[in-house]
């Protein structure tokens, strides 16, 4: 009977020793899993940080870009607003000389003809204050 109990005994050690070898397996399986499991978090934070810093450079330099064109921009604005007021000047200096040459004009043709420039300002007068009294 003691020789039962004996192998009962190395039976019992020996499941005891592969259920701790097993353990010990699958804790290291485990720590494994957990350290391959920290790599892959590592490397997506890596390749996150990546992105970020890869789209902080493209929207740097897409407003530099906008920048860039806004002076473009400005700059156009400014040449098309000296074209703008250097064509003003020329439509005002030719209206200015053609108003004058036409003061001339009849200053000259009244002196000339005095008395028909008479009869047709009292004509004019007489169509001015008809019209005037029928509105």
């Amino acid at each position: 009977m003691a020789d039962l109990k004996d192998r009962m005994k190395t039976g019992i050690d020996n499941a005891a020793d592969a259920a701790k070898n097993a353990t010990d397996k699958a804790a290291g399986a485990a720590q494994g899993a957990k350290q391959e499991g920290q790599n892959v978090v590592d490397r997506v934070r890596d390749n996150a940080q990546g992105l970020i810093d890869r789209a902080g450079d493209v929207a740097g330099q897409a407003r530099e870009k906008l920048q860039e064109w806004a002076g473009d921009a400005r700059e156009t604005v400014r040449h098309a607003g000296g074209k703008a007021e250097q064509w003003a000047e020329d439509a005002y200096s030719t209206a200015s000389d053609s108003v004058g040459d036409f003061g001339r004009e009849v200053t000259n043709l009244v002196r000339k003809h005095p008395l028909p420039a008479l009869l047709i300002g009292f004509g004019v007068g007489l169509l001015i204050g008809r019209t005037a009294r029928a509105l």
